[in-house]
C-alpha cells in the first residue's frame, strides 16, 4: 500500500537508511534488493548493477543515485516505469536475503500522473507476485483497518492458500490510545499461514534528528518489550524477527526444492558446456599449437564435405543427376538429324569422292559423316564437367557453413574456400581433357566390326528380283544416301551409348575422386610454410563470438558455484 512504510521496513532490515523518502509515491521503479551477509568487522557497502565498478560506501549517495536513475528512466514527474533498479547492499548486519521493493498500490492518480497509473501499479506489482517462487510481504498499516488493505486483498487473489503471503503490520505505534492490533498479529481477523509480524520504524523526528538505524532497532525492540499489548509477543515482533524470518523461509523453500534445482542447474550446465564445445576453446599462442588447431579445422571440414559426397549428408545426389538427366538429356538433343540428313549425306560424300565417284562403298565419306557427328558429342561431355564442379563447389560452400569449429574464424573460412576453389579448378580442367580424349579417341579409331556386318546385311537382303544391277544403280539413288546416313546413324547411337557411360566414370575419376583425395592437398602445404603471425591472421576470431563465449564462461562459472554450494547445504541436512 501506498504509505504504509513499505520502503521504511526494508531500511529496518538492512539496518541502513538509503531509500528515498517523501510523500506520495515515492517508489517509482522496482527495486530489486539483494543483501549479502559478509564477516563481522568488514565494512559495508553497496553494488548497483548500472554502475558495476563502483562501490559505495556513504548510503546517502545510495539513496541519491535511486533518486537519480529512477528520474534518468522516467524524468522529474510522478510517472512510474516497470524497468528495475538492481542495488546489491553487503554488510555483516544482514541475512542473506534478496528483496524487491514496489510502488505502493494507490487509489487515485495524483497531480503529474496519468489516471492509467493506477492500473500500471497494479499490473506492475502483480507481474511479481503471481509468480509462484515469489514470498509476499503484504505491509499494511495498523492505524487502517485491515479489511480495506490492498495489499492483502492483491495478496489473497494471486496466493489464496496463503502459502507464500507474509502479513506485515506497521505503524502500531500511531494506533489510537486505548486500542491495539492484537486481533491482527494473533489471527483472528485475517488469518495467514505464516504469523503476522509488527515492526514498529522510525518517526519523522527520529528521521529528522538522524537516529541511525542500530539505535532504531534497539528502540523497536524495547517497545515490544515493554508494551502492555505486545510484550507477550515481543520474541516475534520488529525487523529483526521479520529478516530472520523470511531468511529461514527462503531456506527451507530452497531446501524442499533442491532437488529440482540442482536439475534444473545441471540442465544449464550441459547446455552451456555444449554451447562452448561448439563456440570452441580461446585460440593458443603458440605456433605449433595454432597450426595444429588449423589443421584439426580443415579436418572437420573435410569430413563434412566427404558426407555430402557419400551420402550421410544431402547434396551428392546431385552430381548422380548429372549423369542420370543431364548427360542423356544433352545427347539427345544433339543435331544428327540435321547433319544426317539426305541433303547433307549426299554433299559431304560427294565431297568426300572428290572426282572420282566412290566404287563400292563411301568410305571417306563415311569417316567424314561419323568424324562430324562425333564432334558434337565435345559440348554434352564439357557441360557435364561442368556441372559436377558447380556442385562441387556449392558442396564446399555449404560444408564450411556447417563445420560449426569455423564459425569462429572467418579468415580462414575464406581461406579454406579459396583453397577448395583453386583445386576443384584444377580438377575440372584435368576433367575436361580426358572427356575430350575420351571422344577423341572415338574419332581417331573407328570400330571396324560394325561396319564389316553392314554389307553382309546387304546381301542377305539381295536385290529386286535378283538382279545385281539394280544395286549398282542403287549406290546412286536417294535410297543409296538414306541408308548411308541410317548406317552412320547407327554407329553414332553406339558410341552415344559408350561415352553416355564413360564420360561419367571420368569426371568422378578426375573431379569427384580427387576431390574427396586431396581437395586441400595444396592449401596444407602452403599452410606447413606460413610463420607464426600468419598464422595467427588464419585465426582472428569474430569478436561476437569471443563476446559471446566470455558470456558462456562466467555462467557456467556461477552454475557451478550454485551448484557446490547447493551440494554443501544437502549435505549439511
Amino acid at each position: 500500500m501506498e504509505s504504509s512504510g513499505k520502503s521504511s521496513v526494508l531500511e529496518s532490515i538492512v539496518g541502513r537508511d538509503f531509500l528515498p523518502r517523501g510523500s506520495g509515491i515515492v517508489t517509482r521503479r522496482p527495486l530489486v534488493l539483494q543483501l549479502h551477509k559478509t564477516e563481522e568487522g568488514s565494512q559495508e557497502y553497496a553494488e548497483f548493477l548500472h554502475l558495476p565498478k563502483r562501490r559505495f560506501t556513504d548510503f546517502a549517495l545510495v539513496r541519491k543515485e535511486i533518486q537519480d536513475e529512477t528520474d534518468r528512466m522516467t524524468g522529474k514527474t510522478k510517472q512510474i516505469s516497470p524497468v528495475p533498479i538492481h542495488l546489491s547492499i553487503y554488510s555483516p548486519n544482514v541475512v542473506n536475503l534478496t528483496l524487491i521493493d514496489l510502488p505502493g498500490l494507490t487509489k487515485v492518480a495524483v497531480e503529474g500522473q496519468p489516471e492509467s497509473v493506477v492500473q500500471e501499479i497494479e499490473t506492475m506489482v502483480r507481474s511479481y507476485v503471481e509468480k509462484p517462487n515469489c514470498v509476499i510481504l503484504a505491509i499494511s498499516p495498523a492505524n487502517q483497518d485491515i479489511a480495506t488493505s490492498d495489499a492483502i486483498k492483491l495478496s489473497r487473489e494471486v496466493d489464496p492458500s496463503g502459502e507464500r503471503t507474509f502479513g506485515v503490520l506497521t505503524k502500531l505505534d500511531l494506533m489510537d490510545k486505548g486500542t491495539n492490533a492484537l486481533d491482527v498479529l494473533e489471527g483472528r481477523s485475517y488469518r495467514l499461514q505464516h504469523p503476522w509480524v509488527g515492526i514498529v520504524n522510525r518517526s519523522q523526528a527520529d528521521i529528522n534528528k538522524n537516529i541511525d538505524m542500530i539505535v532504531a532497532r534497539r528502540k523497536e525492540r524495547e517497545y515490544f518489550a515493554t508494551s502492555p499489548d505486545y510484550g507477550h509477543l515481543a520474541n516475534k515482533m520488529g525487523s529483526e524477527y521479520l529478516a530472520k524470518l523470511l531468511s529461514k523461509h527462503l531456506e527451507s523453500v530452497i531446501r524442499a526444492r533442491i532437488p529440482s534445482i540442482t536439475s534444473l542447474i545441471n540442465k544449464s550446465i550441459e547446455e552451456l558446456e555444449s554451447e562452448m564445445d561448439h563456440l570452441g576453446r580461446p585460440v593458443a599462442v603458440d605456433a605449433g599449437a595454432q597450426l595444429y588447431t588449423i589443421l584439426e579445422l580443415c579436418r572437420a571440414f573435410d569430413r563434412i564435405f566427404k558426407e555430402h559426397l557419400e551420402g550421410g549428408r544431402t547434396g551428392g545426389d546431385r552430381i548422380y543427376g548429372v549423369f542420370d538427366n543431364q548427360l542423356p538429356a544433352a545427347l539427345r538433343k544433339l543435331p544428327f538429324d540435321r547433319h544426317l540428313s539426305q541433303q547433307n549425306v549426299r554433299r559431304v560424300v560427294s565431297e568426300a569422292d572428290g572426282y572420282q565417284p566412290h566404287l563400292i562403298a563411301p568410305e571417306q565419306g563415311y569417316r567424314r559423316l561419323i568424324e562430324g557427328a562425333l564432334n558434337y558429342f565435345r559440348g554434352p561431355a564439357e557441360a557435364s564437367v561442368d556441372a559436377v564442379h558447380f556442385v562441387l563447389k556449392e558442396l564446399v560452400r555449404k560444408s564450411i557453413g556447417e563445420t560449426q569449429e569455423l564459425k569462429r574464424f572467418p579468415t580462414l573460412q575464406a581461406e579454406i574456400a579459396a583453397a577448395s576453389n583453386e583445386s576443384l579448378e584444377r580438377f575440372r580442367e584435368d576433367s575436361k581433357k580426358t572427356v575430350i580424349r575420351l571422344v577423341d579417341m572415338e574419332s581417331s579409331y573407328l570400330t571396324v566390326e560394325f561396319f564389316r556386318r553392314l554389307p553382309q546385311e546387304v546381301e542377305k537382303g539381295g536385290s529386286p528380283a535378283g538382279n545385281p544391277a539394280s544395286s549398282t544403280v542403287d549406290r546412286y539413288t536417294e535410297g543409296h544416301f538414306r541408308r548411308i546416313g541410317s548406317n552412320v546413324s547407327s554407329y553414332i547411337m553406339m558410341v552415344s551409348e559408350t561415352l553416355k557411360n564413360t564420360i561419367p566414370k571420368a569426371v568422378v575419376y578426375c573431379q569427384v575422386r580427387e576431390a574427396k583425395q586431396s581437395l586441400l592437398n595444396h592449401f596444407y602445404t602452403q599452410i606447413g610454410k606460413k610463420e607464426g603471425k600468419q598464422l595467427s591472421q588464419l585465426l582472428d576470431e569474430d569478436p561476437a563470438l569471443m563476446e559471446r563465449r566470455q558470456q558462456c564462461a562466467k555462467r557456467l562459472e556461477l552454475y557451478k558455484a550454485s551448484r557446490d554450494e547447493i551440494d554443501s547445504v544437502s549435505w549439511a541436512r
